[in-house]
């Protein structure tokens, strides 16, 4: 099964570093990164707002225990956005690409 990760970070070179590490990993077939995200969000008693980078990490569902735990361990937040979807379905040919490329490491 495949799934679609969303992590938000603090700056494009964060998001560059873990997206390397997740493609050279072979836990991601691809990372898109998307800058300009304006964050609003309650945190430690209050209402903030941060300017972030969104990753879309495509991946395998039997990926993911360690995507999150290698994300977890690059990560600056203390508690990052790591969230995720299962695939229902895709283009099939892109669905296999995702799949050999996870697997080839």
């Amino acid at each position: 099964m495949h799934a679609v990760v969303f992590i938000t970070v603090g700056s494009k070179e964060e998001a560059q570093r873990i997206a390397h590490e997740l493609v050279d990993k072979g836990l991601a077939a691809c990372v898109n990164i998307i800058g300009g995200v304006e964050s609003i969000f309650y945190w430690e008693g209050k209402t903030d707002i941060a300017h972030e980078h969104l990753l879309i990490v495509k991946t395998t569902t039997d990926k993911l225990d360690n995507l999150v735990k290698k994300t977890k361990e690059l990560h600056s937040y203390s508690v990052p956005e790591i969230i995720w979807l299962t695939l229902d379905g895709g283009l099939k040919e892109y669905l296999k690409w995702v799949k050999k490329t996870t697997e080839r490491v």
